[in-house]
């Protein structure tokens, strides 16, 4: 199982990065995608997830902002950040959770500068 996370950068407050999240090895289509951040000295929160049937859910500082999306085609899932804040750095990974199991990528860091 991989899950190859990439898109992650340095952007100035106000911008856009557009993270993806590409899984090989599990049954794509029937598994939940989430999108976690970890930042410097704090716990890892979810930021987003998508169900197999496509229900989304968001934490609520970034409602309005982030959108979950996938692509069951190409087996990834993306996270689209608009107007992005200091508050939003941290390293996003994604995670593929298919009830008994869960895997977990490698982690994209994402650096919003004010």
């Amino acid at each position: 199982v991989q899950l190859q996370a990439s898109g992650g950068g340095l952007v100035q407050a106000g911008g856009s990065l557009r993270l993806s999240c590409a899984a090989s090895g599990i049954t794509f289509s029937i598994s939940a995608m989430a999108w976690y951040r970890q930042a410097p000295g704090k716990q890892r929160e979810l930021v987003a997830g998508i169900s197999s049937r496509g229900i989304t859910n968001y934490l609520d500082s970034v409602k309005g902002r982030f959108t979950i999306s996938r692509d069951n085609a190409k087996n990834t899932v993306y996270l689209q950040m608009n107007s992005l804040r200091p508050e939003d750095t941290a390293v996003y990974s994604c995670n593929a959770n298919m009830g008994l199991r869960s895997y977990w990528g490698q982690g994209t860091q994402v650096t919003v500068s004010s």
